[in-house]
């Protein structure tokens, strides 16, 4: 995946919300969300191709979201991302998820990502270059892709000299949505998700891409309720966001927004 845009905490009605194009080839097998696993629960898509996956929704309400990491020269990580982000759902908190990923490695070595992941309590981006840096993000509207981003306010970014030229647009094209995407007065959770999709649906951001090949191959967005025992949203466009609808994947009722008051989250 390529952009991600996240609003953490800056609706009362929704601590999570969460748009999404990932860009790939076009002929690499993806399959659509379902959900996945017996006691902790998560709805995502699938990367048919190494068994992972990119995006995805735990029923402890916590979303996480990876990017690729452009680099000067690629690393020969040991495992796939994509499992790293299906570890991650399958923890109970975004604390929790920041330490399943610093022990993991200690051990494994990965090509380089930038990782979100958040919930009500707690957000975070991981960038990894072959070493870790951690960021708390406060409340607001963050733009993440593959040369970083725009994140607390602060412009973030690492352009690698190998790629100056194509990085160079994704800084321009993350600036643009970033301050497109600043939260308007009185505007809800709902609202913000549905105007951040339009953005990264439209050509003038940058952000929906058609290549020989390669491109924007699909979109997803989520949100979480302020109520952790409303149900949450996820949907999914198997397709470019500017040609192709999300359709909401059915979650079951007993999906939450978060964990229960007492659940020490």
């Amino acid at each position: 995946m390529c952009t991600l845009t996240l609003a953490w905490r800056a609706f009362g009605d929704a601590p999570v919300a969460l748009a999404a194009n990932r860009d790939e080839a076009l002929d690499r097998p993806a399959e659509p969300p379902t959900v996945h696993g017996d006691g902790d629960r998560y709805v995502a898509p699938r990367d048919a191709e190494a068994g992972g996956t990119w995006i995805g929704l735990s029923d402890a309400g916590l979303a996480v979201a990876i990017t690729n990491r452009w680099l000067d020269a690629d690393r020969e990580g040991d495992r796939s991302r994509g499992l790293l982000v299906r570890d991650c759902l399958e923890a109970d908190s975004a604390e929790a998820a920041v330490r399943s990923v610093e022990r993991d490695l200690e051990a494994r070595s990965y090509d380089g990502f930038n990782l979100v992941l958040a919930d009500a309590a707690a957000a975070f981006l991981l960038s990894y270059d072959g070493g870790l840096e951690i960021a708390r993000l406060d409340p607001g509207v963050h733009v993440v892709g593959n040369v970083g981003g725009i994140v607390n306010g602060v412009e973030r970014f690492a352009v690698p000299e190998r790629r100056r030229a194509f990085a160079e647009e994704r800084v321009d094209s993350a600036r643009r949505i970033a301050a497109e995407l600043v939260p308007e007065p009185g505007e809800s959770g709902d609202g913000w998700l549905d105007r951040a999709s339009a953005v990264l649906a439209d050509h003038d951001y940058g952000a929906c891409l058609h290549g020989d090949g390669f491109g924007t191959r699909s979109f997803t967005r989520a949100l979480t309720r302020a109520d952790p025992a409303a149900v949450p949203e996820f949907a999914y466009a198997d397709g470019p966001p500017c040609e192709t609808a999300a359709e909401p994947t059915s979650l079951p009722p007993s999906f939450r927004s978060g964990p229960p008051d007492d659940a020490g989250a």
